[in-house]
């Protein structure tokens, strides 16, 4: 079973075995981790929902249960409360697991859950009309994290930018970068009343200069608007490329709005909604029967009287262009939090397509606050008053970034502490992960100088006895929920799981570490154990912080 933890499994197949015993049914009985010490390391509640079927006392069915269960990982059972199965567990559990994590490598955790099955996830798509700024960031982590989550779990996962390169705000932002140009050269034309006041336009405005001089002073402004529009677009699109790229995020494809007017693809889809019965003509205009369909309060628009697409259209033929076309078989939207109402709107889109609306999966993105100096940092994207991604990781680097970004579930507000973020010690969490891994490889560093040789350790020969000391056996026991954390983020989309995972592992290692003689051990059997339970943590470590983008140090 690829990526699964092998004692695990054995642990929850002895159960199951014990639970046949006593009824054919498939009922369902799987070990879970008890809250409180002195709970046993595994408890199972099982024998209360056998209860009423079996119609006996659930302490009853809880004692013929550990009579049936068959397991050398199990060293002691206790009957606790109303009827629970409290096991201890034995060395030869935690030695398994530790070997089974050697034994994979890379792949362990990797739970095949895709099936090779494609899936695209669509993120960022900030308007090329600024710099990404930190809400972007925080959409491009969660995005990258859950593109790596799924590849990591068998999904056949293809990362797109959709880059919208038509309508009213690129009109704008031309018109803006157009009115900076003027201006530097002493002609006064206010920026417009929606356009874009930030500090970067008069970049642009130089450079265009630079290139063309004054020449566009004798051209009436609507004949240089497109070049205006053009060049500022493909040059903060450029930025945003590049800030994307040094922020570890790359895209398979970047997918332009144009595309679909020039491929007349809205006019296609349209006609589709109309043939099915989703869309119908009023007052000039197509509207789709949003009313009847999800209960929205009223009818949408979809081509206005004048006959220009809404953004709806737009989108309805870019989703028809993923479902239908390129064929996915389900899709990811990462966006903001604003856009929440926007959701069962194009979920009935996908369903007018013949589509399985669950296969439309959004995430919202909530807003950022940015603190300094322990006081919200105020910002406003239209005035141009923000910070940017790329400040952000000039100041607290990509690691910290990222990590920071990913602490929270993607729906819920996130405080930044940028001084936090930029601290080298252990209050910094990020910087506590990472200083586990480096940690682990200094340790290794240091067996293999002392004449160790780390390839010649037995994968499958760890003696139980190391996993006499409690924090031997917390060590083992979180490396053996790796799969789960894995699955659990990648079922939720939830990279949060794994920084908090990353986070409890850390911490248990540090334990283990301050607690316990590694190197120092004089028993070469105990100290080749220790050593290859370091390998275990080493390889969960790198492999949590790689699916979150987080580099692993060797060194710190």
């Amino acid at each position: 079973m690829t990526g699964e933890n092998i004692a695990v499994t054995r642990l929850n197949d002895a159960l199951k075995s014990a639970v046949k015993t006593l009824i054919a049914d498939d009922i369902p009985a799987e070990w879970e981790r008890p809250k409180h010490e002195g709970h046993g390391d595994r408890a199972a509640s099982v024998a209360m929902r056998l209860a009423k079927k079996l119609k006996a006392n659930p302490r009853e069915i809880a004692g013929k249960i550990i009579d049936g269960l068959k397991s050398d990982f199990v060293e002691k059972t206790e009957i606790a409360g109303p009827g629970f199965v409290n096991v201890f567990l034995s060395g030869k559990f935690y030695a398994e697991a530790v070997s089974d994590v050697l034994r994979q490598g890379e792949s362990y955790g990797g739970v095949n859950l895709g099936q090779g099955r494609s899936i695209q996830v669509e993120f960022v798509s900030a308007n090329p009309t600024g710099p990404l700024h930190i809400g972007h960031g925080r959409g491009a982590a969660v995005g990258d994290s859950v593109a790596r989550i799924l590849a990591f779990t068998g999904w056949d996962v293809q990362r797109e930018y959709y880059v919208n390169d038509s309508g009213l705000q690129i009109d704008n932002l031309g018109r803006s970068a157009q009115a900076r140009y003027f201006q530097l050269l002493g002609r006064d034309m206010p920026i417009p009343e929606n356009g874009y006041k930030g500090e970067y336009l008069f970049g642009i405005a130089r450079e265009i200069i630079n290139a063309e001089g004054g020449k566009f002073l004798d051209i009436p402004p609507e004949d240089s608007l497109e070049y205006f529009r053009k060049y500022a677009a493909d040059r903060i699109m450029s930025t945003i490329r590049d800030d994307l790229e040094r922020f570890r995020v790359k895209f398979d494809n970047f997918f332009p709005e144009g595309y679909l007017h020039r491929n007349n693809l809205v006019q296609s889809a349209m006609n589709g909604l109309k043939e099915a019965g989703y869309a119908y003509e009023k007052d000039g205009a197509l509207w789709f029967r949003t009313e009847d369909t999800i209960g929205d309060d009223k009818d949408r628009v979809l081509i206005r009287a004048n006959g220009i697409p809404t953004y709806y259209a737009s989108d309805i033929a870019y989703h028809r262009n993923k479902f239908i076309t390129r064929g996915f078989e389900r899709v990811i939207d990462v966006w903001g939090a604003d856009h929440h109402g926007y959701i069962a709107r194009m979920k009935a889109a996908v369903k007018a397509m013949g589509r399985n609306p669950d296969d439309f999966i959004v995430l919202l993105i909530q807003l950022v606050n940015l603190l300094r100096d322990g006081k919200i940092v105020t910002m406003s994207t239209r005035a141009g008053e923000f910070i940017t991604l790329r400040e952000v990781l000039d100041e607290a680097g990509v690691d910290a970034a990222r990590f920071f970004f990913l602490t929270r579930r993607s729906d819920s507000q996130l405080d930044f502490d940028l001084d936090l973020a930029k601290k080298q010690g252990n209050e910094n969490p990020v910087y506590y992960v990472q200083y586990a891994h480096a940690r682990i490889s200094g340790i290794l560093r240091e067996y293999a100088s002392r004449g160790g040789n780390i390839d010649a350790l037995s994968h499958d020969d760890i003696p139980a006895e190391i996993f006499a000391d409690k924090d031997a056996r917390e060590l083992a026991d979180s490396l053996s929920r790796w799969p789960e954390a894995v699955r659990e983020a990648s079922e939720g989309l939830a990279p949060q799981v794994l920084t908090g995972y990353a986070l409890d592992l850390a911490g248990i290692f540090h334990s283990f570490y301050n607690t316990g003689r590694i190197i120092g051990e004089p028993d070469s059997i105990v100290r080749e154990g220790r050593i290859n339970l370091m390998r275990a943590a080493k390889i969960v470590i790198a492999s949590c912080l790689g699916l979150l983008g987080v580099s692993a140090p060797e060194r710190m």
